[in-house]
């Protein structure tokens, strides 16, 4: 599950100079996510994806991550329709911000804005929304708005690292192991995941689940909790139907760059 940037080929950093005359037409195709099966998931995500996809735990060592998966083999994603559409009402928000994105030269103090220049939506034949203002040459309404938005995903990410980090702290993750027996008699293993796991959540001291309440950060673990059985929705999307089992342990900017400062520590 190590695929998710490659839906980026080409991001360089969106200036003046460069794309003063292009335009996004964003639309409704996702056809770049075509070889991928998992995203990153921010925490605040949670309730909402846990209705139409399974959230995992991906990582190693002190460094974890949120994901939802969207295929169980390499290279597929059993969300994304032939034509290009999404198979589900809702949207990651890693997927949404496509084809832009944060870069940053000096360790998160700042993050230039890029985009994707390979991305089949990116025009200049004044097609969506354009980049830059004609008249005062500065970033679009649109522009900014997406500055917001990935702005606003940043400080989302550093609230999710720290529930991770709580996670790992009170020692609730658990590697996972999925299991599918397909109906042609081929089996597939999806591993390098991890859970909570609900007899650890179920032992944890008091106090500390007061901690989890208080914080909301116990509902984004049900949540997740929940989501797991999403499997039975993923065997549904393969072609060939199959039961599904989970089993446990297992520089300086360019001029025009647009440009932002890191979000506070802790949001």
């Amino acid at each position: 599950m190590a695929k998710q940037l490659m839906i980026y080929e080409s991001a360089v950093p969106v200036s003046n100079g460069r794309h003063g005359k292009w335009s996004v037409d964003v639309g409704a195709d996702f056809g770049f996510s075509r070889n991928v099966n998992s995203v990153p998931l921010a925490a605040v995500e949670f309730p909402a994806a846990a209705a139409e996809y399974v959230i995992i735990f991906a990582g190693t060592g002190d460094v974890v991550t949120p994901a939802v998966l969207l295929g169980v083999r390499e290279e597929e994603n059993l969300y994304l329709a032939d034509d290009g559409g999404w198979k589900a009402r809702y949207v990651p928000a890693f997927l949404r911000r496509y084809p832009f994105v944060f870069s940053s030269r000096d360790e998160g103090k700042t993050f230039t804005l890029c985009i994707d220049e390979s991305y089949t939506g990116f025009n200049q034949d004044g097609r969506g929304q354009p980049l830059y203002d004609a008249k005062t040459e500065k970033p679009s309404q649109y522009t900014q708005n997406v500055l917001k938005f990935l702005q606003q995903y940043q400080v989302e990410s550093q609230r999710t690292q720290a529930f991770c980090r709580k996670l790992k702290e009170l020692n609730l993750l658990e590697p996972m192991r999925a299991q599918i027996s397909l109906a042609s008699g081929e089996r597939i293993a999806l591993g390098g995941f991890m859970a909570v796991d609900r007899a650890r959540l179920k032992t944890l001291a008091s106090d500390k689940v007061a901690e989890l309440l208080k914080s909301d950060e116990l509902e984004l673990i049900f949540a997740h909790l929940q989501s797991m059985r999403n499997f039975a929705g993923m065997r549904e999307r393969l072609s060939t139907a199959a039961p599904v089992t989970t089993v446990a342990k297992g520089a300086e900017p360019e001029p025009g760059e647009v440009r932002a400062a890191a979000p506070a520590q802790g949001g």
